[in-house]
């Protein structure tokens, strides 16, 4: 993992841990395959514990690690340094990404409960007022009472969210092209086509990983669709969404939008989207952050419990489920 990673992951409580259930390599942390060190470290090396900024485990750096038999990803999505080599050699995977899932579902349900209430457009009005008025005239639009909530995917992040959604009076909607209607109807949605979604929903969470299929699947049509100030709330990747289509109609004053991921992932400093009163943008905050970075590495450390007592990994990554996962 990246430097930065191991100073936000591996703290001294994680490291003692790991050193009661492994041999644990002295530090320092592999950010490189190619050195000296990395392939004396590797030569010895039956597990590997990765993080963010890790590199492809490529042939090359398996032909280091001849013994290697599994990995342990202390982030979500193993794209990034999980190659087929590894796949062929018949190491095991494991991902802490069901962990990193509930940080994701617990700020889309903040921010879909929030937009409900319009808290942040009535905290810009409040401030420029500085006089509460009695509140009569809000719109019978507002509020969280038996709104409409559009999920798209029923991914491990989606599902989190529909979990949480449970005690509040909304109307949960789901659209995912792989669960049946038996399995929506058990998670407590209706399912919909996704035409349906976006028609009849007063807000839609996006949680479809970024894949060739899913690029711009959210398009200028289906925003189009969308009721009068409905709000997008988007976690997933920017790629997903038609920005330019999006970005049209936040300015038109007809939709709202809480984006935690654009694209690119950082907007031009002048986009419009950057002073625009009907969209929220935060940097991408939404996953595992400051003491949220804890439960990552316990899940780590359980994993690599289970792997040295012989057990199945809790999380597992399945080859045949990357297709469909991010």
């Amino acid at each position: 993992m990246s430097q930065q990673a191991a100073t936000a992951l591996l703290e001294p409580e994680t490291l003692t841990a790991l050193g009661r259930v492994c041999d644990l390599q002295a530090l320092p942390v592999l950010d490189d395959f190619d050195t000296d060190h990395a392939r004396a470290a590797l030569a010895d090396t039956d597990l590997l514990v990765t993080g963010w900024g890790c590199p492809p485990l490529d042939p090359a750096a398996l032909q280091a690690a001849p013994g290697l038999r599994a990995i342990v990803h202390t982030a979500g999505s193993v794209r990034h340094h999980i190659t087929d080599a590894c796949w062929e050699r018949g190491i095991v995977v494991s991902s802490a990404a069901a962990a990193n899932a509930l940080p994701v579902a617990e700020y889309t349900v903040a921010m879909i409960l929030l937009s409900g209430k319009r808290v942040v457009e009535r905290a810009r009005a409040y401030r420029g007022t500085r006089a509460r008025d009695q509140g009569f005239g809000v719109p019978r639009t507002d509020g969280n009472y038996r709104r409409s909530v559009g999920i798209l995917s029923a991914s491990l992040i989606g599902r989190r969210v529909i979990d949480l959604l449970r005690p509040y009076d909304l109307e949960i909607l789901l659209h995912d092209p792989y669960v049946t209607d038996t399995e929506a109807a058990a998670l407590g949605t209706r399912p919909v086509g996704l035409v349906e979604l976006f028609a009849n929903s007063d807000v839609v969470s996006v949680h479809t990983p970024l894949l060739p299929a899913t690029q711009g699947l959210v398009s200028r049509s289906l925003l189009t669709s969308m009721r009068q100030d409905a709000v997008l709330v988007n976690t997933s990747r920017g790629g997903v969404v038609d920005q330019d289509a999006l970005t049209e109609l936040l300015l038109a004053d007809r939709l709202r939008a809480v984006l935690d991921v654009t694209d690119p992932e950082v907007l031009p400093a002048d986009h419009p989207l950057w002073e625009c009163d009907n969209a929220l943008i935060t940097p991408h905050l939404a996953g595992s952050q400051g003491n949220e970075w804890r439960r990552l590495a316990e899940v780590a450390v359980g994993e690599v419990a289970r792997w040295a007592a012989g057990e199945g990994f809790a999380h597992p990554v399945l080859r045949e489920r990357l297709p469909f996962t991010a």
